[in-house]
């Protein structure tokens, strides 16, 4: 009798757990909260929990809660694969959004494409991402932001057409896809449009100490210094390339972050200027600002990330919506027929192969301590 009810109870309580994770609807995060890109890894957890949190209150999508399911990569690969793997196959989530690296996100992409998980990626711009090799769109893979090329675009336009460049150097992590690719587009339309590189140097993401490159750069003479990387790499090579006297303007792409002033110190940050998904003092965002200090007591200094990681959570919670259903599935269907879907920071319309249409890209002037709005930029 003793045995038929010990069975009876543990049955009753399986029940009752499988009946509690029927109604609610797991959502998966990974982040990069330590290693190299820690900073931009904190906003997108602060944001995504803030989104999650303000969803919930409101009841939630389908009737049900957002559950949501965090795991650190670290800012590695393999610490990014086992968290794939964990929340596909243990955790069982719907969807899964984040981290912003596109080297992790496109380590990662086969876990999700074979579990069948739609994955979104916050800040993940090279084009391997969501498609592959062959340019073949992969299936459960996509991404709130734009693409290197569109970025590395940019830059070129920028350093021709508004500071009149023509010999450009870059310094370029060699180990990173994101940087390679940025490095790759920024090139090839700088030099399409007339300008010369006059110095490509690479560098470890590991390292720390660039004036051996940059002093090569600087016997080369350039108009415009490139730096397409991000993490730490961005302030400490700012503040080496001013150390050692050079002036010229330096420009990178959305790698900028306000922790980067801290490490520089404001005359060193004077004259560069930085691509950005956001404009910080647009006012459709000052809401989202001012909750964001609320919830953690500290100014939002990596906006990009935070952001593009609220506006994933709405852009999922859109997509169940639409799909009527969280199964992962028909949620991929859904994402990749979203269509003039209005967000925080900008409207959103899916290409064919997962990325957004015609979105504006935000040139900042790091000045007075700050990034502020230099100008708005849409390539051809």
């Amino acid at each position: 009798m003793k045995r038929f009810f010990v069975t009876a109870m543990l049955a009753l309580m399986l029940f009752a757990t499988a009946a509690l994770a029927a109604d609610t609807i797991k959502i998966g995060e990974i982040a990069t909260v330590t290693g190299d890109f820690a900073a931009y890894g904190v906003a997108e957890v602060e944001s995504v929990k803030m989104a999650v949190s303000e969803i919930n209150r409101s009841g939630g999508i389908l009737g049900k809660q957002i559950e949501l399911v965090m795991y650190d990569c670290r800012t590695r690969n393999e610490d990014m694969v086992n968290a794939a793997r964990r929340l596909v196959q243990q955790d069982k989530v719907v969807a899964v959004i984040g981290p912003s690296g596109s080297g992790l996100c496109i380590a990662a992409s086969p876990v999700f494409n074979q579990g069948g998980v739609p994955h979104i990626g916050t800040l993940p711009t090279n084009p391997l991402v969501t498609v592959d090799d062959d340019g073949k769109v992969k299936p459960y893979n996509f991404r709130i932001c734009f693409l290197d090329p569109y970025q590395g675009r940019m830059l070129a336009i920028f350093a021709k057409d508004d500071l009149k460049a023509k010999r450009a150097a870059v310094l370029y992590d060699i180990g990173s896809d994101y940087s390679q690719g940025l490095r790759e587009f920024f090139v090839n339309d700088f030099v399409a449009g007339g300008g010369e590189v006059v110095a490509d140097e690479g560098h470890r993401g590991e390292d720390v100490d660039f004036r051996a490159q940059l002093t090569k750069i600087k016997e080369a003479n350039p108009d415009v210094i490139v730096l397409p990387t991000m993490g730490r790499v961005l302030p400490l090579a700012v503040k080496q390339a001013r150390e050692l006297g050079l002036t010229q303007p330096i420009i990178g792409g959305d790698g900028y972050g306000d922790f980067m002033w801290e490490i520089t110190g404001e005359s060193a940050m004077a004259n560069t200027f930085w691509v950005s998904h956001v404009d910080k003092a647009d006012p459709a965002l000052a809401d989202f600002f001012r909750k964001y200090k609320e919830q953690t007591g500290t100014e939002c200094q990596e906006f990009m990330n935070a952001v593009m990681a609220y506006d994933s959570v709405y852009w999922l919670k859109d997509a169940i919506e639409r799909a009527g259903s969280a199964d992962p599935s028909k949620i991929r269907d859904a994402l990749e027929s979203t269509s003039g879907l209005k967000l925080m920071h900008a409207t959103l319309t899916m290409d064919e192969l997962h990325n957004p249409k015609d979105k504006d890209g935000i040139i900042l002037e790091a000045k007075d301590g700050r990034a502020v709005f230099f100008k708005r930029i849409r390539p051809n």
